[in-house]
C-alpha cells in the first residue's frame, strides 16, 4: 500500500480475499460461505460483549458457530461472519513494522482458526502454511 492516504475498507478487504484465497485447500473446502466485512471500529455492543473497553483494542472478530459445534438439526442461522476493524488494523500497521498484508492475515487466519476450533499453536500452523 502506498500513497499519502490510509487504505480504504475496500483495500483491506481485497487483502483479506487474497489471504483467505491462500488458506490451505483441505480448509477452504470446509469454510463455507463465511461473510467477510470491513468497518472502521466494532461497535458498542460487540465491544461489551467481548469484554473491550477500547475499540482499538479489537482488529477482527468471526461470529458464528464453529464447524465441529455445528449440526444438521440446528435452527437456520445467521451466516458466520468474518468482520475486520479498520481503524484498529491501521493503527496497529503504524505502531509495528509489520507490512498490512502480513497484519490482515494474520488476523484473518485467526479468525478462520476459531471458525474450525483450532488452538492457538493451531493457527500459528494454518498462517505459517498462508505465509
Amino acid at each position: 500500500m502506498t500513497g499519502t492516504f490510509a487504505p480504504t475498507a475496500e483495500q483491506i478487504e481485497a487483502l483479506a480475499r487474497r489471504a483467505l484465497a491462500r488458506i490451505p485447500q483441505p480448509f477452504r473446502d470446509h469454510m463455507g460461505t463465511i461473510a467477510l466485512f470491513v468497518e472502521d471500529f466494532a461497535d458498542d455492543e460487540t465491544l461489551d460483549a467481548m469484554g473491550f473497553e477500547d475499540p482499538f483494542e479489537l482488529t477482527g472478530l468471526y461470529q458464528g458457530t464453529p464447524i465441529g459445534q455445528k449440526s444438521i438439526s440446528d435452527v437456520a442461522a445467521m451466516p458466520d461472519r468474518i468482520t475486520l476493524y479498520r481503524r484498529p488494523l491501521l493503527d496497529e500497521w503504524v505502531e509495528t513494522d509489520v507490512s498490512l498484508e502480513a497484519l490482515v492475515t494474520h488476523v484473518v487466519v485467526h479468525e478462520v482458526g476459531h471458525h474450525f476450533g483450532l488452538s492457538d499453536d493451531d493457527m500459528h500452523a494454518l498462517e505459517d502454511a498462508v505465509g
